[in-house]
């Protein structure tokens, strides 16, 4: 769910969505943690996790369960900021296919080509050691070459393989070629509703994506229409607050006993939320620049944490050592690493490789090559 938007197409407000950066970070966080728990695989299964014994649990309780709405929240995040940056550029021919996809290519491809490729370099190792795979078993040539066409898992997270987590941009990349065809047709916020309420009725990751993206655009549909209206921006903005405040309180005081309608509750909260804190956040610059290098990490996080998993579980693997699961320390290691690395990763390899492909296959009028921005 990222990307950027030129100068020349980007809309005129100085708006930065620094409220969806740090929201993008918080979720991003719950993953790590969702995923801390596989620390207790061998190869494919978990063995003997104590879950109320994870490290700070009294604290991150809600984070250790959150993989499933994490994922959701990522998907309505990139519809919110999809339509907000490039519904009307799109619609306006501004956007040409050509250049879309490579915006899109350039900000996803160079990296997940990279875990991709350490994966397969380190899961041979952990072979050797266990017999089987860590964690997502399905490592096989044909796996290999639906990975490298970003495939592998567009359809299921039955056949997970290699670094796992790319799934759920897999399906992502389905939903940005139906988002830029439809608008090629209409940018009618009706089309938004036809399809979420197609896919409501259809079960699966796919459907779910395009309803989770689809709503966040309506979300920032909404707040692009009121932008000249700040009285009734800030009405709006209010009651999304009190609506979002009362039902996360109400599902609180039940206890989550009613998961049923978790999923719901996060499909009307979450593009409230976005709504809200959507709005034109000041700050000082220095956290500013914090709050935006928080935003970046988020996609090198996402796919940079099972490749540092399985390179850890490894390493302990070979001298022979127990993995300290339980350890707060090892914990912080765990995600102070790879917030660490994912940092690096996008300043010395993501934006030079977009900056490279931006360069090579787009027409150099200035825009193509400048630094990207959210979405």
């Amino acid at each position: 769910m990222q990307g950027e938007l030129t100068a020349s197409v980007a809309p005129a407000r100085a708006n930065k969505l620094l409220g969806l950066e740090l929201l993008r970070f918080l979720t991003a966080y719950a993953i790590l943690v969702f995923h801390y728990r596989q620390f207790a695989f061998v190869g494919d299964r978990e063995v003997g996790l104590l879950q109320d014994h994870l490290p700070l649990y009294w604290l991150l309780a809600p984070f250790y369960g959150s993989g499933p709405y994490a994922v959701r929240m990522f998907w309505c995040i990139s519809g919110f900021i999809f339509f907000w940056k490039y519904r009307d550029a799109i619609a306006d021919r501004v956007l040409d296919g050509w250049k879309f996809f490579v915006l899109r290519f350039s900000r996803l491809y160079p990296l997940h080509l990279a875990t991709l490729l350490l994966v397969a370099l380190l899961q041979p190792l952990y072979v050797g050691v266990h017999g089987s795979s860590f964690v997502y078993q399905n490592n096989d040539l044909t796996h290999f070459v639906l990975q490298l066409l970003m495939a592998g898992t567009a359809t299921s997270q039955d056949a997970l393989s290699f670094n796992g987590p790319i799934w759920s941009v897999s399906v992502e990349v389905l939903v940005y070629f139906v988002f830029f065809v439809l608008l090629l047709a209409t940018r009618s916020w009706w089309l938004n509703v036809a399809l979420i309420a197609i896919s409501l009725t259809i079960p699966g990751e796919v459907a779910d994506c395009f309803t989770y993206f689809y709503v966040g655009g309506l979300a920032a549909m909404a707040r692009q229409s009121l932008q000249s209206s700040p009285a009734h921006a800030l009405a709006a903005e209010g009651t999304a607050w009190l609506a979002v405040v009362s039902a996360v309180c109400g599902y609180w005081l039940m206890g989550g006993q009613l998961r049923s309608i978790g999923l719901l509750l996060l499909l009307i909260c979450t593009p409230l939320l976005l709504y809200s804190l959507s709005r034109d956040i000041v700050l000082p610059v220095r956290l500013q620049r914090i709050v935006e290098a928080a935003g970046n990490v988020t996609y090198s996080s996402y796919l940079l944490h099972f490749p540092i998993q399985l390179a850890m579980v490894l390493g302990f693997s070979l001298v022979q050592a127990p993995i300290p699961l339980y350890d707060d320390a090892f914990f912080a290691m765990f995600i102070g690493i790879t917030l660490l690395a994912s940092h690096f990763t996008y300043r010395y390899f993501e934006e030079p490789a977009q900056r490279l492909i931006r360069a090579a296959l787009l027409p150099v009028r200035g825009e193509a090559v400048r630094r990207p921005a959210m979405a």
